[in-house]
């Protein structure tokens, strides 16, 4: 049950959409002045060392971060993710990468709440022991928090199952992120689910879903199942990074699915997304897909690839 550890993929191609997302749809929220909540159902440790003996293992890295680390011509939107890891780095050497829950930290205003699951227990006591330290770091240096309440909230719990009572979120206003490991094709079923429960109790919420491309059926048909969702609007991006091998078993492509995305998240994407492909691509069959839609019904755009 407990067998996945993303320290062993921290820093991948996978990532840097996810992460390269999940910043742009935070800056979003950071436009008005009203708080929100920010809700990880799996959220991991926070913080991975790449020189680790589990990094090091796989050097997954290698396939994303590491391909941006020394680029001058990012995009913009791009360059704001890479600055996010670079100032975890003030070495200037790439030692450590943040996950979801440490970049909503850095991006995130004090106002704003941080809610964590996380089940595996060794994960779960990183990411508190992680949060922990910061605090500590803030008070040594005299600062203190400006609102009222517990701004970072680490739940060793089932973020599927969680979820329910955090909305809706008192401001209205909130992010859910949800990235299980899908080592269970049953993760497949509970993203649905939880989705559908979601959009009952906060319809207005946004709700970023990553999840990778793999050969098993419950992951060629997802994305066309979530575009059914009773959602106002959808947006649907995939990178891949190199032809699928003949084992099926290597991570080439991941999507991010989002609920209610903002307008400004897909004129973005048409701008980053062909970069990614020209610098993490491996071989010929790199390319991206985009494409959007309204309601269950109606569709926009329709997909675009490279």
């Amino acid at each position: 049950m407990f067998s996945y550890r993303h320290a062993f993929h921290a820093g991948n191609h996978a990532d840097v959409l996810k992460h390269f997302v999940l910043i742009q749809l935070l800056k979003y929220l950071n436009q008005k002045d009203v708080a929100y909540s920010y809700i990880d159902t799996h959220a991991g440790a926070g913080v991975y060392a790449l020189d680790s003996a589990q990094a090091t293992k796989t050097a997954e890295f290698e396939t994303g971060i590491a391909p941006l680390w020394e680029r001058d011509d990012l995009p913009a939107p791009l360059a704001e993710y890479v600055q996010v890891i670079k100032d975890m780095n003030p070495s200037g050497k790439m030692r450590y990468y943040p996950g979801s829950p440490y970049c909503a930290d850095i991006v995130a205003r004090e106002q704003d709440r941080l809610r964590l699951f996380e089940l595996h227990p060794a994960d779960a006591r990183l990411l508190d022991e992680n949060f922990r330290k910061l605090e500590q770091h803030a008070a040594a240096q005299g600062k203190r928090p400006a609102t009222r309440g517990k701004r970072v909230i680490v739940n060793r719990a089932d973020g599927f199952v969680g979820l329910k009572a955090l909305l809706p979120p008192p401001s209205r206003r909130a992010l859910v992120l949800c990235d299980p490991p899908y080592e269970d094709k049953q993760d497949y079923r509970k993203v649905m689910e939880m989705l559908n429960e979601a959009l009952k109790r906060f319809p207005g919420g946004t709700y970023a879903v990553w999840y990778p491309l793999l050969q098993r059926i419950e992951a060629r048909n997802f994305a066309e199942r979530m575009k059914h969702l009773p959602a106002a609007s959808w947006l649907n991006v995939t990178l891949c990074v190199s032809t699928p091998g003949p084992d099926g078993i290597a991570l080439h492509t991941s999507g991010m699915f989002i609920v209610n995305p903002p307008y400004t998240l897909e004129p973005i994407l048409k701008q980053v997304m062909p970069y990614l492909v020209k610098v993490l691509g491996r071989d010929a069959g790199a390319k991206f897909t985009l494409e959007s839609g309204e309601a269950a019904t109606a569709r926009k755009g329709g997909a675009r690839s490279a």
